[in-house]
Parts: C-alpha cells; sequence; structure tokens
C-alpha cells in the first residue's frame, strides 16, 4: 500500500470500536471533542507523534509544532535526529535505526548476525540519550508456521537481551497486520506477540499495540489491552479503514481506548501514526491529540 511504502522508506532511511463501553457520551461528544480548538491537555496520556507520517515537514518545523499541542515526543527517529528533539525539549518515545526492515526480522536466523550486530550497537546509544524504548520487528513468514517463527525469534533475541536489560532499555516488537498492509508478516496477532515475550521471559521486552492494525487483524481492542497489558510497552493510532484521521469519520471510537489504556495504569506513550488526509495536517493532529486526550 502506498502509505505503507511511505513507512518502509522512512525507516529505511534512518537505519544507518466503534462501541464507548464504560465512556460516557456519544457519538455527538466524541465530534465535540475533536472541535476543540485549545483546551489545555489533561495529563492522563503521554502524547506523541510518529515522526514519517509527517515527513514533508522538517524535524524543526514538527517539533515546534508538536509543542504547541502539547505533545511530549517524536516516535520512531534514531541517532542523528535525537540532537533535534533534545534542542527542542522533546523525549524520542519511540527509537528505532537497528532493524533491517519490517520484513527481514528475528524469525528467521539468517538475519541473526546482522540483527545482532546491529542491536549490541543500538543499545546502549539508546541508553547513553536517556531514552527507553527500541523498535524491532518478526519479520516476514516466509513459509515458517507460528512455532518456528517463535523459537527463531527466541534464539536470536536471547543473545541481546541481557545487553538490554544491564542497560535498561525495552526492546519492543512491533504488532503489525498482515491482511491489508504487510501480507505475511508472523507478528500480526497479540497472542503470538504476548507468547514470545513469555518465552524470552524479560522485562525489557514487549509490545507496541498498534491499534490501526490489530483492529484489521483481530478486533475487539479493548478486551485485549485489558488482557495484556502487562505485555504492551507503547500504543500507535490511526483510523480504521484507511490509516486516517481518527475523527467520526472512520470506526474506531479513541476516547473509549484512551479511557482503557489510562485504566491499566500505563505510564508510557501513545503515538499519532495516521496519514493526514486533510489540507491543515498540524490540525488534524491537534485534533487526534486531543481525541485521545481523557
Amino acid at each position: 500500500m502506498k502509505t505503507e511504502n511511505g513507512r518502509r522508506n522512512a525507516l529505511k532511511n534512518i537505519v544507518v470500536g466503534s462501541m464507548a463501553l464504560g465512556v460516557s457520551g456519544s457519538l455527538q461528544s466524541f465530534a465535540a471533542t475533536s472541535e476543540k480548538k485549545s483546551a489545555a491537555l489533561k495529563g492522563n496520556i503521554n502524547h506523541s507523534v510518529c515522526r514519517w507520517c509527517f515527513g514533508s515537514m522538517d524535524l524543526d518545523s514538527l517539533c515546534l509544532e508538536a509543542k504547541k499541542i502539547g505533545i511530549k515526543a517524536i516516535d520512531l527517529v534514531g541517532p542523528k535526529d535525537w540532537p533535534v528533539l533534545q534542542k527542542h525539549g522533546l523525549f524520542s518515545s519511540m527509537c528505532n535505526g537497528a532493524e533491517i526492515n519490517l520484513v527481514d526480522g528475528w524469525n528467521d536466523p539468517a538475519f541473526h548476525e546482522t540483527l545482532v550486530k546491529n542491536y549490541t550497537d543500538m543499545i546502549p546509544k539508546v541508553a547513553a540519550a536517556g531514552y527507553k524504548n527500541l523498535i524491532c520487528f518478526s519479520g516476514n513468514r516466509r513459509g515458517k508456521d507460528d512455532e518456528t517463527g517463535l523459537n527463531n525469534c527466541v534464539e536470536g533475541l536471547k543473545k541481546v537481551i541481557g545487553l538490554a536489560e544491564k542497560h535498561n532499555v525495552t526492546l519492543v516488537m512491533e504488532l503489525l497486520n498482515s491482511k491489508v498492509n504487510h501480507k505475511d508478516y508472523q507478528c500480526d496477532h497479540t497472542s503470538w506477540g504476548v507468547e514470545l515475550a513469555k518465552r524470552l521471559g524479560s522485562e525489557n521486552f514487549k509490545l507496541l499495540y498498534d491499534i490501526y492494525h490489530m483492529q484489521i487483524d483481530e478486533g475487539n481492542v479493548i478486551s485485549t489491552i485489558k488482557d495484556n497489558h502487562n505485555y504492551i510497552a507503547h500504543y500507535h493510532t490511526a483510523g480504521v479503514p484507511g490509516r486516517n484521521e481518527i475523527d467520526d469519520t472512520q470506526e474506531l471510537y479513541y476516547p473509549a481506548i484512551m479511557k482503557a489504556i489510562y485504566e491499566t495504569g500505563f505510564k508510557g506513550y501513545v503515538a499519532q501514526e495516521f496519514i493526514p488526509l486533510r489540507k491543515d495536517k498540524i490540525e488534524s493532529l491537534k485534533k487526534a491529540v486531543q481525541i485521545c486526550d481523557i
């Protein structure tokens, strides 16, 4: 899909619902929330934004606009961009730069040597910069069944998880849908990712629960979050279908999802990862943050 190619390219360049259960209000209140212009943020959710979704802006400009909205961090940036974030007093909520790409990952021993080298180099850098999360990917199945993929991931990740523990860095594997955007990706259901986390048995390996992707592949978002929150370090948002604005033009009811996340005691970051369709992209970002600011 064209928008996903944009993300793949961005990552490659850096390598060197609908139901409001338990929430008061209705779609009318949802619309009202999205129309707020300048209300102060409530502080219950730590807001971030994925850099690649606003790739048409230079990073300095994105940082300035993000700070005006109340966003605390930028997602998916590597070491060369950390000084820009630091200049603006923003956090790197999900670091990248150690992965090969989204399809060549830990589930294939053919890539272990390169991945071990990359993550061994990157983990200390993340820690030295004062950051916490470093993204990783299962990779595509390429004919491997679930058990083989799990065993291969465990074998490879065990070679770097001790270093992550030593430096207090969390390796975070992203859940991506294999139905629409990432055909053949193996970590495409929460249950598979949770099983991997259980087998590794380390607090320094967790999951990035992408709400957009998991709505497509498995649905039941709120219950899944509640049941598996101990294994989740980070969240991404986007509208379903289409991966665009998260307002009432799409099927997910984000205020209810954010309330569920908050009620688990989550203290990490929720990053906006939608592709803005509207001409005023920053206004779309502002509204998305306000929708999620429960």
